[in-house]
Formats: structure tokens, C-alpha cells, sequence
């Protein structure tokens, strides 16, 4: 059986590629396609499949200016030789035309925010350029109907968390498995907390960093933050002698972080959220909007959820959390982030990938 793993593109290693590390190991034999390619950014294990770029590659400095092209780039993947394909969905990756007799399994991390869910924050709030601004409404319709359409090309969908598989039902009309995605959390450990607050996180719009920035500089709060991303000026620009931008982090050196924390702080709304699975593998409550993936998480045990994603209500949160941090039991954190773990993944994954074909392929249930 020849196998393709399909991803939108590998250009660093976050939760997205810790999915396709884990589905090589699951299909040790793989070819990979993706739209962009750096291989100096991505592991030794992705690095070591056959890895096969787009035709935009070349361009991949640009790549969130080429959303337009990627549908073509992804169509024109040559799969007709494979008899299984795997995609791993956030940008496009499901749009590859598969022959009529393989399996087309897509895990999904959100169908794309930019054309569904956060479209209107994008549009009017996230988007200052009027130009981009305006490009982004001419594209976005055809876009979006091309994303529905392309949903048809899948035979399962598979969704990292309860959030997404209601996304899935939405946008596309599909019912969805959900397995949550691979965390490493048996190499996280606990140290006695330090007098620091802790984000990480990509720097871009939808995640609402800003606000956090705000509130811990005006208080004087020891906040660091780890990660970068286009809104990392803008962030500079707002803080005070309190923030420590870390920039990126080697994996050792996030895993000491985390451990020496009072808190993770997660301002915005995430898919499924793989750092606050980390957070509670060390034993350190996450601090949350109470949206998305948080909920699924965080739940009623693993820290404290705020309404809404301002200042106001995140300042009313860190009071909450200074009045009852020495509940937080360290070891019962540990012990419920063992349901994140690779080894469930990989166990749902094997089990959704070579069950028989054509058996329960528009089913909801739960896996992992």
C-alpha cells in the first residue's frame, strides 16, 4: 500500500507538524507532500521521509500572501499512484485530488479561520491595510466555496477536539471523529513555581495577545513570552520593563520554562490549544478565555476560564487565580494530561486508518 501524507506546510515545528511526526511514525513509509518546504526547520524524522514541495515553494518567504495560488499547487500533486492519503488541514491540504480507489483521511485542526469562523474579525478587525483588506473580501468567496467543495474529496474527517468537529459540522456539512492530538507529556516535569506568568504562543492577530500584554505591563506583573510572528512590533511597542519577549525556544529550554511558572496564560480562543495540554503536563494551571479548546482542557479542575477577551475580565481572572493558586494540585494536572498522550494518538490513528474500508465513514464518535 503506498501512503501520502498531505500538510499545508512545514516550515517550523508547532502543533501541526508534532501531527505529522507522529503519522510518519504511524506510516514509517510515506512520501510527503506539502505547499512549502524548509527542511532545516522541520525534525530529523520529517526530514528523513521523501518530502515533495509545491510549485510555490520558491516563494515560501511570501507564503501568507499566497493563499490565492494554493488551491492550484495543492491540485496539482500527482497522487494517482497511492492507494491512502492522510491530510493534515489547518491552511488548505484536503484540496488534493486523490484517485477514486484510495482513502482520503482528513485530520482537520480547523477548517481555515480566515474563510470561516474568524472571517469577520479578519476582515474588520485583524486586517488594517485597506488594500488587504479589500483583497481578502474579493478572495474570500471564491475560496470559500472551492474549501466546501474540495470537503467533498474526503471519506473521513477526523477533528482534534470536540470545537473543531462542531467547525467541520458548519462549514462543511461533515460529521467528524475526534482524536486529540499527539503531546509528548511524559517529558514535561513540575519545579516550585517562580514569580513569573507564562504565554506561548505564535504572534499573530487571532490570538489576541495584546490585551495581555497590556494588563501585565500596566500591573508590573513578570510576564515572558515565548514565540514570534508578524505582530511582534506591535507587541513590543505596548510593553513594559515587566514582559520578556524569550523569542523561539529550543524544546529543553520551553520545558524549563513551563516548569518554573505560576500560570499559563491563553488569551485568546484556540482550536484545541497543545500549550495548555503542556502546562498541565508540568503541573502549572492554565489561566484561559473560556472558549474553544479551553473548555475541553482546562475544563473545571486544570485552572481558571474568563468570559471575555479583555483586560477587565482577564485582571478579575489573575485575582481569582492569586486568592486560590494552592489548590491547583500538581501531580492530579499531570495525571489528566495523560489523556493527551502520543502513544492514545497513535492507538486512535492506527485504528481509524487500517480499519476496514468504507466501514463508518461519516460516523461520530470519540477516539483517544
Amino acid at each position: 500500500m503506498r501512503v501520502a501524507i498531505v500538510h499545508y506546510w512545514l516550515l517550523g515545528m508547532r502543533g501541526g507538524e508534532k501531527v505529522v511526526e507522529a503519522l510518519c511514525r504511524i506510516l514509517p513509509g510515506a512520501d510527503i507532500f506539502t505547499l512549502f518546504y524548509d527542511a532545516e526547520r522541520v525534525s530529523p524524522l520529517i526530514r528523513s521521509h521523501n518530502v515533495k514541495a509545491s510549485f510555490l515553494n520558491p516563494a515560501r518567504r511570501y507564503y501568507r500572501s499566497l493563499l490565492p495560488l494554493m488551491p492550484a499547487a495543492l491540485e496539482h500533486f500527482d497522487l494517482s499512484t497511492y492507494d491512502l492519503i492522510v491530510s493534515s488541514e489547518s491552511g488548505p491540504a484536503k484540496g488534493v485530488i486523490a484517485p477514486s480507489r484510495a482513502r482520503h483521511v482528513c485530520y482537520c485542526h480547523t477548517p481555515m479561520r480566515y474563510l470561516w469562523d474568524l472571517y469577520p474579525a479578519y476582515l474588520h478587525e485583524f486586517t488594517k491595510n485597506p488594500l488587504k483588506r479589500a483583497a481578502l473580501a474579493a478572495m474570500a468567496g471564491p475560496l470559500r466555496v472551492w474549501d466546501f467543495a474540495s470537503a467533498a474529496r474526503v471519506d473521513q474527517f477526523v477533528a482534534n477536539s470536540e470545537n473543531v468537529q462542531k467547525r467541520i459540522l458548519r462549514s462543511f456539512g461533515r460529521e467528524s471523529t475526534v482524536v486529540y492530538p499527539p503531546v509528548a507529556v511524559e517529558t514535561f516535569y513540575h519545579r516550585p513555581p517562580r514569580d513569573y506568568f507564562l504565554i506561548v504562543s505564535e504572534f499573530v492577530a487571532y490570538k489576541r495577545l495584546d490585551y495581555a500584554v497590556r494588563l501585565f505591563a500596566r500591573k508590573g506583573i513578570l510576564l515572558k513570552i515565548v514565540g514570534d510572528g508578524p505582530e511582534f512590533a506591535s507587541l513590543r511597542r505596548v510593553a513594559g520593563p515587566s514582559i520578556e519577549f524569550c523569542g523561539r525556544v529550543s524544546d529543553e529550554q520551553l520545558r524549563e520554562l513551563y516548569a518554573g511558572s505560576r500560570a499559563l496564560i491563553v488569551p485568546g480562543e484556540e482550536d484545541f490549544g497543545i500549550t495548555m495540554v503542556e502546562s498541565i503536563a508540568s503541573g502549572k494551571p492554565v489561566i484561559a478565555l473560556g472558549a474553544g479548546g479551553s473548555r475541553e482542557i482546562v475544563g473545571h479542575d486544570g485552572g481558571l476560564l474568563f468570559d471575555e477577551p479583555n483586560q477587565v475580565s482577564l485582571e478579575s481572572a489573575l485575582a481569582e487565580f492569586d486568592a486560590k493558586a494552592h489548590r491547583f494540585n500538581p501531580s492530579q494536572l499531570r495525571h489528566n494530561a495523560q489523556q493527551f498522550s502520543e502513544a492514545r494518538f497513535e492507538t486512535a490513528m492506527r485504528k481509524l486508518l487500517f480499519e476496514p474500508a468504507g466501514k463508518s465513514r461519516h460516523r461520530v464518535a470519540h477516539a483517544g
